[in-house]
């Protein structure tokens, strides 16, 4: 899932408009069709299943279609489908012993079943607007499903607007219920047997299988957004969110200091698998400012708080600078800081020990900072004189960012999207 969770932070580019823009919404006229694609290349030495250290390495194509169709003046319906399809040479270390000819070790690939999968989704969602247009209600539905996870959800929100529509006041939520089909490390499943295990004595984790797999989601967002003058428009957001269930990843080793080490070729074998608190409690709170600079250039400011009961609190900073280069092409630089602390449950390799309750090598879950810059370029036509069939082009979206994160993971993402509207 942290894979999602890095795509999703690196498509964030792709929403600004959406959020910055919403004091606009109106019901939609026509048809409209979104073409989305993104290519993401990431590599590091900390991998969570290999107990935090091991090759990083994974690649994730993900393509999906957006269609939004007006069933009459008041009404929106929108269909989301889409696959991610990816290949980690972290994954594939799940069974690191797949017969090949290479050595077994963390820092290389296994050929096996976990090295690549899909990730399918489909989120329907349907939009009412009142007939002065300053009443928005929503409901959406969420259905995926990947090799160890299926995930389905729900939710509805209502957006109210004021003052001519330069205050705009919103609340959603939504509940996701999922559940785990476990994948633990090969060398802890039951039967498992090889002569060429190394060590002193006998290998005999003290290992048991998780009896609930499922993980429910539960959150609440509020935010207020307000045109403070002709030039400034701001908002501000909280979110409430409580998750409950198999909140680690079964397949991700940990390694303690008090026992015994065990090898196959130069592969350290489980001595177990993480172990996190069954209950997390999340508020991030954050604040938007846009500032109109002049005809050609727009300042796009974002801030957000976060902190957790498991000892997590991060600070996150970012600005966008859309510069408009004539009435069809703007450019968007941006750049994103990031912070975090450590979870109370992260522990490098070999610094937990067997008698603690809870204890992970997650890297995602230590304390590091990260840089995040990219380039976008987008074409607009409002006359969409290009036409695919009975479908005019109205935008073109093309970005690329680069991600560097403390402890040396890297990564980039270039991302394309258009939309096409009926006519």
């Amino acid at each position: 899932m942290s894979v999602l969770l890095i795509v999703l932070l690196f498509n964030w580019g792709f929403s600004q408009d959406d959020n910055s823009n919403s004091y606009q919404k109106r019901v939609l006229e026509t048809s409209e069709i979104d073409l989305l694609f993104s290519f993401y290349n990431q590599d590091g030495e900390n991998a969570a299943v290999t107990g935090g250290e091991g090759t990083e390495e994974l690649t994730d194509a993900t393509s999906s279609i957006v269609v939004k169709m007006p069933l009459n003046p008041d009404d929106i319906l929108t269909v989301d489908v889409g696959i991610s399809a990816y290949s980690s040479a972290s994954s594939s270390n799940i069974d690191p012993f797949d017969k090949s000819s290479r050595l077994a070790s963390p820092f290389s690939a296994s050929s096996g079943a976990s090295q690549s999968d899909a990730l399918v989704h489909f989120n329907p969602s349907y939009e009412h607007s009142s007939e002065d247009r300053n009443s928005v209600y929503s409901a959406q539905a969420y259905v995926s499903s990947e090799y160890d996870y299926f995930s389905v959800g729900f939710g509805g929100g209502y957006t109210r607007f004021f003052n001519e529509k330069n205050t705009q006041v919103a609340a959603s939520f939504q509940v996701f219920l999922d559940k785990w089909n476990p994948q633990y490390p090969i060398e802890l499943r039951n039967g498992f047997f090889d002569t060429r295990i190394t060590g002193s004595g006998t290998y005999n984790p003290n290992f048991t299988e998780f009896n609930d797999e499922t993980r429910n989601s539960y959150s609440l967002s509020l935010s207020v957004s307000q045109i403070l003058s002709k030039r400034i428009q701001g908002s501000i957001f909280m979110d409430l969110v409580s998750q409950k269930g198999l909140l680690g990843t079964p397949h991700q080793r940990v390694y303690f200091g008090d026992v015994d080490d065990f090898f196959i070729e130069e592969f350290q074998l489980a001595d177990g698998v993480e172990q996190l608190p069954k209950n997390r409690f999340k508020i991030p709170i954050g604040a938007r400012l846009n500032y109109y600079l002049n005809d050609l250039v727009v300042l796009r400011s974002y801030y957000r708080y976060y902190s957790d009961d498991w000892g997590i609190t991060g600070h996150t900073a970012s600005l966008e600078v859309p510069v408009k280069l004539n009435d069809k092409f703007t450019l968007y630089p941006n750049y994103r800081f990031y912070q975090q602390t450590s979870a109370d449950y992260f522990y490098e390799k070999e610094m937990a020990v067997s008698s603690l309750d809870f204890y992970t090598s997650d890297y995602d879950l230590s304390a590091f900072n990260s840089h995040q810059y990219g380039m976008g370029l987008r074409y607009k036509d409002i006359f969409t004189s290009a036409k695919v069939f009975t479908f005019g082009l109205k935008t073109i979206d093309f970005r690329f960012n680069k991600y560097d994160r403390s402890d040396g993971l890297s990564s980039y993402i270039f991302s394309l999207g258009t939309t096409f509207v009926g006519d």
